[in-house]
């Protein structure tokens, strides 16, 4: 599906989870690509063995699985993006571009899903008084962020640029103390930060 893709090179094919964990540590890929349900170990645990023996590497679930639970836990072994297999080529390059830049990427479907059920729930996990206050502004961004939208969707839908959607998005993510958008979007819905205002 990747091969021929312009800026792309596949350096490493693994048909088990032990097997890409391997290949990362050897290869130091920029990017590896599993799915939730693998061989040996699943995509899950392969994830995170991958983000300890190869920091730098970014991680992709591409998956058939459209889970909330599987989304977080994804999101807490370190992926950098969650995506359905029925994304077709197209959506699927993109979303390897946007990793590659440093902009982690959810489906939105499975997005939305996730943050349905997490708000539907008993409550929040945290105390909203353990972070610092976010702005209307930072609030608009980050519910767009939960939807899974890119710097440029975030800055075309509020009327901004899309380096002051990045900055409001760099914000957020410092005031969440967490590491990236995703991980974000999954702390905001856990800590109901969007439940009573969109």
């Amino acid at each position: 599906m990747l091969s021929g893709e312009p800026g792309l090179e596949i350096v490493a094919e693994a048909t088990t989870g032990r097997e890409a964990v391997d290949f990362c540590r050897e290869l130091r890929p920029d990017l590896a690509l599993l799915d939730v349900r693998m061989p040996e170990l699943d995509g899950l645990s392969a994830t995170r063995e991958i983000k300890q023996a190869s920091p730098a590497t970014s991680v992709i679930i591409f998956t058939l699985h459209e889970s909330a639970d599987y989304l977080l836990e994804a999101v807490r072994a370190g992926a950098a993006g969650y995506l359905l297999k029925d994304a077709g080529r197209i959506e699927l390059v993109t979303a390897i571009r946007h990793v590659l830049a440093g902009e982690p990427i959810l489906s939105g479907d499975v997005a939305t899903r996730l943050f349905r059920r997490l708000t539907a729930g008993a409550g929040p996990v945290a105390r909203r008084s353990q972070i610092a206050p976010l702005t209307p502004r930072e609030l608009d961004v980050l519910r767009l962020v939960v939807r899974g939208k890119t710097n440029r969707e975030i800055g075309e839908a509020l009327g901004l640029s899309s380096g002051t959607a990045k900055v409001h998005v760099e914000h957020i993510i410092a005031k969440l103390g967490v590491s990236d958008r995703t991980q974000a979007a999954v702390r905001a819905i856990e800590m109901g930060l969007l439940s009573t205002s969109g």
